[in-house]
């Protein structure tokens, strides 16, 4: 078996990483960061209020919520907001287990739920 490198020797640009994993990516850091408050709208109000309720009934987990959120493909990753990643995650994960259907997610979506 090859012998690994040891961490000292491996660039860290060039480690493999997740496409949710920016931190310290070079590319980055000319971009100044947003540091000032901002106020919640009432959709990142209700997505953190329904992440709360599942957790409070143990329909899912913090943990499972950022496994969603790390298996959102990059593209579309990259194009959601914050809560928008959360929704995604939370509607994935209650599809999986069957706690709802894509035909109630659907009749939801379109205001008939």
């Amino acid at each position: 078996m090859p012998e690994r490198p040891s961490t000292e020797e491996l660039d860290p640009d060039e480690l493999p990483r997740a496409h949710h994993d920016l931190g310290g990516v070079q590319k980055y850091f000319c971009e100044a960061i947003d540091t000032e408050p901002h106020a919640l709208t009432d959709f990142d109000k209700e997505v953190d209020a329904i992440r709360q309720i599942l957790g409070m009934k143990r329909v899912m987990s913090v943990d499972e919520l950022r496994r969603g959120i790390e298996a959102i493909p990059e593209e579309t990753y990259h194009r959601l907001s914050y809560y928008q990643r959360w929704i995604r995650s939370i509607a994935d994960n209650l599809l999986r287990k069957g706690v709802l259907s894509e035909a109630e997610l659907r009749q939801a979506l379109e205001g008939g739920g």
